[in-house]
């Protein structure tokens, strides 16, 4: 249960731990045990997370490009050699 609002505090009444999990769990419940229904969907988001790496390794150091047409170009590049890679061909060489 929600703790009643005490009087002089402004702002919304704080949600434990417990509860905020019970709303995402709610809210998400189709995508949560998605896993155990399809075999096709993996356990954990760790392969798009490592797949995003080097996008982000990119926007850290050179900030960002200079034009759209630049940007669409390294991910359609990027995208090409990781696709390479994941299914096991030597990127340079495909």
């Amino acid at each position: 249960p929600i703790p009643a609002k005490q009087n002089g505090q402004r702002g919304r009444v704080a949600k434990s731990d417990a509860h905020n999990l019970w709303e995402r769990l709610k809210e998400h419940e189709g995508a949560v045990l998605l896993f155990a229904r399809d075999p096709n969907v993996p356990f954990t988001n760790n392969r798009a997370e490592r797949d995003l790496r080097m996008s982000k390794v990119k926007q850290k150091v050179s900030g960002c490009f200079r034009k759209a047409q630049y940007a669409e170009a390294y991910c359609r590049i990027s995208s090409y050699l990781q696709t390479m890679a994941n299914r096991g061909y030597n990127p340079l060489v495909a």
